[in-house]
């Protein structure tokens, strides 16, 4: 916003430190809308312009600074660069697989590593390349830590018996010089990965190029032939495992196949091995099954022959004998028939002649009787022996029933211990299942032991380097060239930061919180008087602009009593004293100039007063106001000095002709300007300002100190002086920012030609 009303105030205004000024003084009477009732719109976001422009003035500012900076690095990095010995960097180029070739199908114990695993696989073969231990066996393997010229190389010491007994004898030297070997070749080993690559190289740093080359060829043979001990030693581990385990299993197997043939012989089984489709197959071979079996089948075969013989004695028992078929066709029974046939046939004629009771049909029918009686006599045989059959056959099926019934009980008791037996079979046939794994596991490792193939292959050989790849002098400087702007730039920030100096008019406001009322540039050789007389040098133009700002400071206008002070002496308050009150009086006004410094009067020095009289004389009462009034060369303006310099100042001052002085130079004079002693230290500036309408604040800006101007105006705050503003004197545009060296090389130049 103050920007905005800078450049709007500027329209009507020629001169630019005028409007400034007069900007200060708005700032002060608060013309934010709130005199006028108007508003200013308001930028958002940040002011990339003036950022650059504050960084630009505090480069200005501490040109000299940075530039010390800059070059000291510069010379600190060439300097360093020409005092470190050149090093000379060697490395190797290792493949990194994650699977080994197979010299044998199922040779390798495990895989690797899987895809999902490749970058933690990688990962852990370079902390396996970086550890102490692949370190100390490359040392071991080279005798490095007996090699005075590895030492060298290393730009470290060699350990003598003086370090065993620094150490106080608690490690032997060999130990001490293997210690210091590895951690020299740690230090100086560096192992890079590029991203989505397999090869990793294994570089080595020294003093020696030789050395340097040497070192990492050593440093890469010992990482593949790491890997290959420890595939090999882990194929040894896993052979003597399996050993053991087949020792185990082998005891294992005896001890169930011995329970397994015990328990059959107790249990009366019988084991039977015969040849199979898959090879030998082993079954169990029971006897009181098989004579269950036997016996069953014996048993019904007894029935099938009872109940046949049984059928057939029923048949033939209630059957005639000539309709029994055995009889039938028994030979003797037909031979029987023929003959009762013929005698039947005799007997038959007989009657045919005589009469049944004739002797000779008698004797025929007692033959025929005797036919019969023999043919019933052989039906009657073979019915008994049908019956006979019968009862064979059945004590048969009772003796097989018999039989079978104790065998099946038999059967059931050895079926119970085939459930045991199966359980023993079952445990032997996984105990030599086992065994057998393990023994042909066992015999592949043994087969493949020799023949392990390495996952790592050594891609580049480590070569001499034909030049150091440290120092770079280039890089150094380049490196000192950044490192020194960086300081700079701290240097500069931290300067910043802590520095009291005000510098431009904004600093005013946001270091003092005070408005500014004048700008007073600074001069050449500091002689600002003789320009006083040149009413268009810019000296002259800075008191008018001030002028003019006090005009608005009060709502009245100009203050009657205006006292001009400070924080310390030499910051120009009696030469601002002078100017004021002259360009006041030039306006017109009766101005009376008072130099109230009775310490270290200037003002008589400058008017070329030789008369010894002044202000000590008017408030001691050795004068009239009116006889210690000086006229000067403006009709206008008088002055009073501060002669004679009193003993003690501050008494007089608090006297009570003071405040009769400030009545009468009220009355007779329209301004009173009061050249005051400074802050700091002493209390007539105090006792001044309670007399002064009014208090302008000067400021020193070439050697401003924040302190001491904030501590005096906590005092001129304690008293309640009316404080209008600051004038900042000695004002350099050139480390107050761009706008403000366009000020002073465009603005005071302004008609100088005309």
């Amino acid at each position: 916003m103050n920007e905005y009303r800078v450049d709007h105030y500027s329209r009507g205004h020629k001169n630019k430190a005028g409007y400034i000024l007069n900007e200060a003084f708005l700032d002060r009477v608060d013309l934010r809308g709130g005199a006028y009732g108007g508003s200013y719109p308001e930028e958002s976001g940040p002011d990339l312009t003036a950022l650059l422009k504050t960084i630009m003035g505090m480069v200005r500012r501490n040109i000299a600074l940075i530039g010390a900076i800059v070059a000291a690095c510069l010379v600190l990095g060439v300097v360093v660069t020409l005092l470190i010995a050149p090093r000379y960097s060697a490395g190797v180029r290792v493949l990194i697989e994650d699977q080994a070739d197979q010299i044998i199908e199922g040779s390798e114990l495990q895989k690797v590593t899987n895809v999902q695993d490749a970058e933690r696989f990688l990962q852990t073969q370079l902390g396996i390349i970086q550890s102490r231990s692949l370190t100390e066996s490359v040392v071991e393997s080279g005798r490095l830590d007996r090699d005075p010229a590895f030492y060298e190389a290393m730009g470290i010491d060699m350990p003598t018996q003086e370090n065993v007994l620094k150490s106080g004898g608690s490690k032997k030297l060999d130990q001490l010089r293997k210690e210091a070997a590895i951690d020299a070749l740690l230090g100086n080993l560096t192992v890079a990965l590029p991203p989505d690559s397999r090869i990793v190289s294994i570089s080595v740093s020294s003093r020696s190029a030789g050395y340097s080359a040497k070192l990492a060829q050593l440093y890469g043979q010992r990482y593949i032939e790491r890997n290959l001990n420890q595939k090999y030693d882990s194929s040894s581990y896993a052979r003597r495992f399996l050993a053991d385990q087949l020792d185990e299993a082998r005891a294992k197997v005896t001890q169930s196949e011995r329970d397994l043939n015990q328990y059959a012989s107790a249990a009366g089984l019988i084991r039977v091995t015969s040849q199979g489709q898959d090879g030998n197959q082993e079954s169990v071979l029971s006897v009181t099954n098989n004579s269950l079996v036997q016996l069953n089948d014996a048993s019904a075969k007894a029935t099938a022959d009872r109940i046949a013989a049984q059928d057939r004695w029923l048949t033939l028992a209630k059957a005639a004998p000539l309709a029994i078929p055995e009889v039938n066709a028994n030979p003797a029974v037909s031979t029987l028939l023929a003959e009762k046939a013929k005698v039947e046939a005799a007997l038959a004629e007989e009657r045919t002649r005589h009469l049944d009771d004739f002797t000779t049909i008698k004797s025929k029918q007692a033959e025929i009787a005797e036919y019969d009686g023999r043919i019933g006599a052989i039906a009657d045989s073979i019915k008994k022996s049908a019956y006979l059959e019968y009862q064979s056959a059945l004590e048969r099926e009772k003796s097989f029933a018999g039989q079978v019934d104790s065998l099946r009980g038999e059967a059931l008791k050895e079926q119970d211990r085939g459930v045991q037996l199966a359980v023993l079979k079952r445990i032997a046939d996984t105990n030599k299942t086992l065994y057998d794994t393990l023994l042909s596991r066992y015999n592949q490792l043994n087969a493949t032991a020799g023949a392990s193939s390495n996952n790592l292959t050594l891609i580049d050989k480590a070569e001499v380097p034909p030049k150091p790849y440290s120092p770079r002098l280039l890089v150094n400087i380049v490196a000192s060239l950044v490192l020194g702007l960086v300081l700079a730039a701290a240097a500069v920030l931290l300067r910043e930061i802590f520095d009291d100096a005000i510098r431009s008019p904004e600093d005013v406001e946001r270091k003092l919180g005070m408005p500014l009322l004048g700008l007073i540039p600074l001069e050449k050789g500091g002689d600002v008087a003789s320009h006083f007389d040149d009413r268009r040098s810019r000296v002259s133009e800075a008191y008018r602009s001030l002028v003019t700002n006090l005009r608005y400071s009060t709502a009245t206008g100009l203050p009657e009593v205006l006292m001009v002070t400070s924080s310390r002496e030499s910051e120009g308050k009696s030469t601002t004293a002078r100017a004021v009150a002259h360009d006041i009086a030039v306006l017109g006004k009766s101005v009376l100039l008072v130099d109230a410094d009775l310490r270290r009067p200037t003002l008589h020095n400058f008017m070329n007063d030789r008369k010894a009289t002044g202000l000590t004389d008017v408030l001691t009462g050795e004068k009239t106001f009116d006889a210690a009034l000086q006229q000067t060369d403006v009709p206008s303006l008088s002055y009073m000095s501060a002669l004679p310099s009193p003993p003690d100042p501050a008494l007089i001052l608090s006297g009570e002709r003071l405040p009769q002085f400030m009545e009468e130079a009220r009355r007779k004079f329209d301004v009173v300007v009061i050249d005051s002693p400074p802050l700091l230290g002493l209390s007539d500036a105090a006792l001044l300002a309670n007399h002064a309408d009014g208090v302008l604040f000067m400021v020193d800006a070439s050697s401003f100190h924040r302190g001491a101007v904030k501590s005096a105006l906590r005092r001129l705050a304690l008293i309640k002086a009316n404080m209008l503003g600051v004038v900042l004197n000695r004002f350099d545009p050139k480390v107050g920012g761009e706008d403000y060296t366009y000020y002073a090389a465009s603005y005071y130049s302004y008609g100088e030609k005309d």
